[in-house]
């Protein structure tokens, strides 16, 4: 089986689990779901719902975030992992979306990569989840799982979205980034993880990697 077939066969499997897809990270607009995604670093999504409401209760917007120091955005987030870095880059990018963008989200990844705090995969997620355009984010749920599904080497991220982005049509990326992370969640661990029993690894998984999950067993 190339690639290409499989890809093709495990795209059909998570469109009949996974028909519907939500963002997981609670939001209402472009810089709620930023700021979420920033948040989310080293972090789980749940944890970050948990603070968000309080957070945007008392900044709901780029202006009112850009008011606040570090130390008093930080109190707000302070059970999230690297709070004091994540609450100066959050003050940091407001103040630039106010200084450069007039308050609102840039669209390209160029102006947002510009941004404290927002790597490629962050500007990903917001191009294709807060704009709707085409873009394969690509975290480690994702990563883990393309090299063990032999859909790439698994050296870097960067590497996987290349591979990904390839063998995927260009019209699936927003919502199949969204479908292996729950996969990755509901139904194919990291450890502890039967891959013979797997309704994906069971037939898509390399040798390598079935080898490395037996010795982790």
């Amino acid at each position: 089986m190339t690639r290409a077939e499989k890809a093709e066969r495990i795209r059909k499997i998570l469109d009949e689990i996974y028909a519907e897809t939500r963002v997981p990270l609670d939001h209402s607009d472009p810089f709620s779901l930023l700021v979420a995604v920033v948040l989310s670093a080293q972090c789980t999504d749940v944890k970050v719902n948990q603070v968000t409401p309080a957070l945007f209760a008392r900044a709901p917007t780029p202006e009112a975030m850009a008011r606040l120091t570090p130390a008093q955005l930080e109190m707000t987030i302070q059970t999230l992992g690297l709070a004091p870095q994540k609450s100066k880059a959050l003050v940091g990018l407001s103040k630039l979306l106010v200084e450069r963008h007039a308050g609102r989200v840039p669209e390209s990844f160029e102006e947002l990569e510009a941004l404290p705090g927002v790597g490629h995969k962050t500007a990903s997620v917001v191009i294709a989840q807060a704009f709707g355009r085409p873009a394969f984010p690509v975290d480690t749920h994702i990563h883990r799982l393309a090299a063990r599904w032999g859909l790439s080497n698994g050296k870097n991220v960067e590497q996987t979205e290349r591979n990904l982005k390839r063998l995927f049509p260009e019209e699936s990326w927003n919502k199949l980034h969204l479908q292996i992370i729950y996969f990755g969640r509901e139904f194919c661990p990291a450890r502890g993880h039967d891959l013979a029993t797997c309704r994906v690894c069971s037939w898509a998984a390399t040798r390598k990697r079935i080898r490395e999950a037996a010795k982790r067993r």
